[in-house]
């Protein structure tokens, strides 16, 4: 269990509640007088757990306390009146102690300081509305222009502990992170006078309302915003209080997902309905469990793993449900729902090796991107523009009701043209702000683009030697490069006759270009397209060659191959937004690289194209490909040096 540290002079007025709100958020609650008593109490806490300083005169919401004291994704952070350290924080934690008990003079009787004003969520004491006066919509405690002043603090040895080592962590090596407030308070009186107002200001703000509001992302798609949040966030609510876990959520999300491709699968009009209704409700628990985590701020490495890969999977496993429920009606329409799993991995990709090259990048400004801006200032644009580019709500939505109400082979359409030209938008939106914006990229982010590239052991050798000759090329060169190779490759895969031998020189050239887009930094304004037009010319490729082949099988196969290395490139890009770099080389080298991945594929194309022997290869492939990378991929979200990635961006998925 965490600890809680109570520290400075005792609270005036009736008796607080701050250590039952403490015990409530899961603490043990202990005192100590001096830093030197913190110190010690602290030495008696066992490492590994987390611990909280606060001043014992505190005034604020408990949840401002579950904001700062319980969050597991920093290592510290600090409200007015209080801080927390996870083991990872403590050193930096003593090391700030030491320091402020050093600096600390002892307190002297009647000196003071200038007056400063005590802090309420993200503005002082002075700052805050009289709650009995109306505000100008009409209800009371949200005028501010009346304001309510605080006494003057007494002299600095009175600063409270915990905001004084807050302000020295920076120096120690580990800023704490400050939550957003908003309208909730977190004060240290130090007056009867301020006491006052903190508690009027605390009586005014619906400390529940908050919280759920703030379970629900700021930035999300219109269907997601306007017709799932509204009731579950209150889903969220009842999960909490029953001790439900955000894992356990996502959990049954992804059952029921499986359980709605089932229904497809079966190929009947009550199947598919069944489907579409089940779709929908497996969307409404993957909305669910991130707003539970928000909620109840129970965010884990297992959950961040779960949450970045379970998405893909029930999209892709209800593509395959349709197509075995097609194919039981004699319409077999493997081709589209591979297409679909290809095109939307592709755009997912475009939207990660945008912002891993970018998000870093100095004068990182374009003509593009404050026209986008000045857009978002006109409030129906910026719905209009999230709903273009067809974000996870909108499209598992037209899935399910076009599931529903009419073929596999319509919703695949439909879909294929919706996806396509949301790909159009954004890519053509990013090409715009990348040719326009003069921004300098890192060598984080060309190393960052470099691990998307997934260049395997063929195209690692053949670009030590061809990075001579390609550093005197344009600043487009890589991505004309990777999209000539590419286009070679596919375009033979497609229209070659099966069993061709031309599909593996092909794929030979294909390797060369792919060594010479990646043997300089991939620091370029379109660098970025690199790794999508890998993933397109590899994912193409198997797609062409197993339909041309017309072998029985070829497709689904095909389907679960590429499932199982689009598994490995989300995993991927995960890993680096979680900070810790992409898989280790052995694994990559091992599966291949993309190039090997395809070059292989052409061989067996070629190889044992005209017979069944080629659906059975192309299984075992995936077989193997998958046992690799789930096996390394568990191991490492499983461990404690997994990130705890959360998306918390709203960009559509």
């Amino acid at each position: 269990m965490s600890t809680a540290v109570l520290t400075g002079p005792s609270a005036a007025g009736p008796a607080s509640t701050l250590a039952a709100d403490l015990r409530a958020l899961g603490f043990d609650v202990a005192e100590a007088d001096t830093p030197e008593a913190v110190a010690a109490r602290l030495a008696q806490v066992p490492p590994a757990e987390r611990v909280a300083l606060v001043d014992r005169r505190f005034l604020g919401h408990r949840h401002a306390l579950r904001l700062a004291l319980t969050d597991p994704r920093f290592d510290t952070a600090a409200i007015p009146g209080a801080l927390s350290a996870t083991a990872a924080g403590r050193p930096a934690l003593l090391r700030a102690l030491a320091a402020v008990s050093g600096a600390r003079p002892a307190p002297s009787g009647g000196a003071t300081s200038l007056p400063a004003p005590t802090r309420v969520g993200g503005a002082g004491l002075d700052e805050l509305p009289d709650p009995h006066i109306p505000s100008a919509g009409g209800r009371a405690g949200l005028d501010r222009s009346r304001v309510v002043r605080s006494a003057t603090r007494t002299a600095a040895a009175d600063i409270p502990l915990p905001d004084a080592l807050a302000d020295a962590l920076g120096p120690a090596g580990a800023e704490p992170h400050r939550p957003e407030l908003g309208v909730l308070v977190a004060t240290v009186p130090t007056d009867e006078t301020a006491r006052q107002a903190a508690a009027e200001a605390i009586a005014a703000v619906d400390e529940e309302s908050i919280r759920l509001r703030s379970a629900v992302k700021s930035r999300d798609g219109f269907f997601t915003t306007h017709f799932i949040s509204p009731y579950s966030r209150y889903i969220a609510r009842w999960c909490a209080r029953r001790g439900l876990t955000p894992n356990q959520v996502t959990t049954a999300s992804l059952l029921v997902a499986l359980i709605a491709a089932g229904c497809a699968a079966t190929g009947t009009r009550g199947g598919f309905v069944a489907a579409g209704v089940l779709l929908l409700a497996s969307f409404v628990l993957d909305c669910t469990d991130g707003q539970l985590a928000r909620y109840s701020l129970q965010y884990s490495t297992l959950g961040a793993w779960l949450d970045a890969t379970f998405d893909r999977v029930k999209e892709y496993a209800y593509y395959a449900g349709l197509a075995l429920g097609a194919a039981r009606g004699g319409d077999d329409v493997w081709a589209l729902a591979l297409g679909a799993m290809v095109l939307q991995t592709c755009r997912h990709v475009v939207d990660f090796a945008f912002n891993e090259a970018n998000h870093d990048a100095s004068a990182n400004t374009s003509p593009t991107a404050a026209l986008s801006g000045r857009l978002d200032s006109v409030g129906w644009t910026v719905w209009a523009r999230r709903m273009i580019v067809l974000p996870i709500g909108e499209r598992w939505a037209l899935i399910a009701v076009l599931t529903a109400a009419t073929t596999p082979r319509t919703t695949f359409v439909v879909l294929l043209i919706g996806c396509g030209l949301a790909a159009c938008y954004t890519t053509a939106g990013r090409v715009l702000r990348s040719l326009t914006r003069k921004a300098r990229r890192t060598d984080r982010a060309a190393r960052a683009l470099d691990e998307l590239c997934d260049s395997g052991p063929l195209a690692e050798a053949a670009a030590r030697p061809l990075a001579r000759f390609t550093r005197a090329l344009p600043v487009f060169a890589p991505p004309a490069l990777a999209l000539a190779g590419g286009a070679v490759l596919t375009a033979t895969a497609a229209l070659a006759p099966r069993g061709s031998w031309g599909v593996p020189l092909a794929a030979l050239v294909y390797v060369f270009t792919s060594a010479a887009a990646v043997s300089r930094p991939l620091k370029g304004p379109l660098d970025w397209l690199v790794p999508p037009l890998f993933r397109a010319a590899e994912y193409g490729t198997v797609l062409a060659l197993a339909a041309v082949s017309q072998v029985n099988g070829a497709l689904p196969a095909a389907f679960g191959l590429v499932a199982a290395v689009a598994y490995h490139h989300y995993d991927t890009v995960y890993r680096i937004r979680g900070g810790t770099g992409a898989p280790p080389r052995a694994l990559v080298r091992a599966a291949g690289g993309h190039e090997g991945r395809a070059l292989v594929v052409a061989v067996l194309a070629a190889a044992c194209g005209h017979h069944s022997g080629f659906a059975v290869a192309l299984t075992v492939l995936a077989v193997c490909l998958a046992l690799l990378v789930l096996a390394e991929s568990i191991r490492f979200w499983v461990s404690s040096s997994a990130p705890a990635v959360h998306d918390e961006t709203g960009e559509p998925a």
